[in-house]
C-alpha cells in the first residue's frame, strides 16, 4: 500500500527572518530586539521551523545559539531569499508603482559606452517606461530569467531568439600617449614588444589582429588580462599596455585624448551588437517601443 504524499511546507517570511537573525546574533532576545518582536515570538518561529522540518536548527552552548549543520544549510538559502525579496521591494519603490518596467540584460561596456548615454532620449520619448538594466556576459535564457530582452553580440543569442542587429563591431589598436608618444606609429613586430592587454572573454582577439597583419609575432603575445572591456580601457589609460578595443567603446577616451589610435589597421568584428528578445507574439508595448527607438538610434549613427 502506497503511503500518502508528505505535505509540502514553505517557511513563512517571519520564520526565515527569525532564523537568520538568531544565526547572526546567537541570541533569540537580541534577534527579537532587531526584528521589533518579542523573544517568545522569535522562539515560537524557530520551534515551528524545527517541528515542521523535523530537524534541530540550533544547539545552545553557554547561553548562545549555535547553528547545527542543517541550520547552516537553511540559513544560507534563507539569506538569499530575503535579499532577493528586499531587492525586489526596493526596485518596485524605485519605479514609483506606475508605468511599465523593462528589464534588460546587456554587455557591461556596451551598456556604459553606447546605450546609457542615449537612454535620456528614450526617457524623454517614453516617460512611462522605467529601465531595469543588469550586466550579463553569458547568453540569456529568457525562459529562466526575468529579462525582457538582451543587448549583446549576435553570437550570444540562444537558438530561437529574435535578433535585431544594431551596431557592427570594428576593433582598433589604442594606447596611452604616455606609453606610445604621438610621433611613434609602431608596426606589428614593434607593437608585439609591448605588453598587450588581454580581454578574458575574447582571448583570441590579438591573434586575429596579428594574423591580419601577416606578422609572425603570435608567439609573443603577453600582457595583463581583464574580464570586461571597461577594465581594458582603464588599464590602457593607465599605461599598462596596448589595447585592442571596439571603436565604439574607445570613442570617448579618444576624444578626451587619454588614448590614441596607434595603428591604422582595423580588425572587423565577427558579430554585430544586437537586440536579442524571445520569439513569439507576447511582446509588451514597452519592449516594442524600446526596439523601435533602438533601431532608429542605431541607423542615426
Amino acid at each position: 500500500m502506497n503511503k500518502p504524499p508528505r505535505p509540502s511546507y514553505t517557511p513563512s517570511i517571519q520564520e526565515l527572518r527569525a532564523l537568520v537573525f538568531c544565526a547572526e546574533t546567537g541570541s533569540a532576545s537580541r534577534a527579537a530586539e532587531m526584528l521589533n518582536l518579542t523573544q517568545s515570538a522569535v522562539s515560537r518561529s524557530i520551534r515551528a521551523l524545527e517541528d515542521r522540518l523535523g530537524v534541530r536548527l540550533f544547539r545552545r552552548v553557554r547561553q548562545r545559539l549555535i547553528l547545527s549543520d542543517a541550520g547552516r544549510a537553511l540559513v544560507r538559502d534563507s539569506r538569499q531569499i530575503l535579499d532577493r525579496l528586499e531587492n525586489s521591494a526596493r526596485m518596485v519603490m524605485a519605479f514609483g508603482g506606475g508605468g511599465d518596467v523593462l528589464r534588460l540584460a546587456a554587455l557591461p561596456t556596451f551598456a556604459a559606452t553606447w546605450l546609457i548615454p542615449r537612454l535620456p532620449d528614450f526617457a524623454r520619448q517614453h516617460p512611462e517606461v522605467s529601465i531595469d538594466l543588469t550586466a550579463a556576459l553569458a547568453p540569456v535564457d529568457f525562459e529562466d530569467s526575468p529579462f525582457d530582452a538582451a543587448l549583446q553580440r549576435a553570437e550570444l543569442a540562444r537558438p530561437g531568439s529574435r535578433v535585431t542587429p544594431l551596431v557592427d563591431e570594428t576593433l582598433i589598436v589604442v594606447a596611452s600617449p604616455g606609453l606610445i608618444p604621438p610621433e611613434l606609429t609602431p608596426g606589428a613586430d614593434a607593437l608585439a614588444r609591448y605588453p598587450l592587454i588581454q580581454q578574458a572573454t575574447r582571448p583570441g582577439l590579438w591573434s586575429d589582429w596579428f594574423a591580419l597583419t601577416g606578422s609572425d609575432a603570435l608567439d609573443r603575445l603577453r600582457g595583463p588580462r581583464f574580464q570586461h572591456f571597461d577594465m581594458v580601457i582603464a588599464a590602457a589609460q593607465a599605461g599598462l599596455g596596448i589595447a585592442l578595443l571596439p571603436n565604439i567603446f574607445a570613442a570617448a577616451a579618444l576624444r578626451a585624448g587619454t588614448l590614441r589610435q596607434i595603428s591604422p589597421l582595423r580588425l572587423p568584428g565577427r558579430w554585430p551588437y544586437c537586440l536579442i528578445r524571445p520569439q513569439g507574439s507576447g511582446e509588451s508595448r514597452a519592449l516594442a517601443a524600446f526596439a523601435e527607438w533602438l533601431e532608429h538610434r542605431a541607423t542615426a549613427l
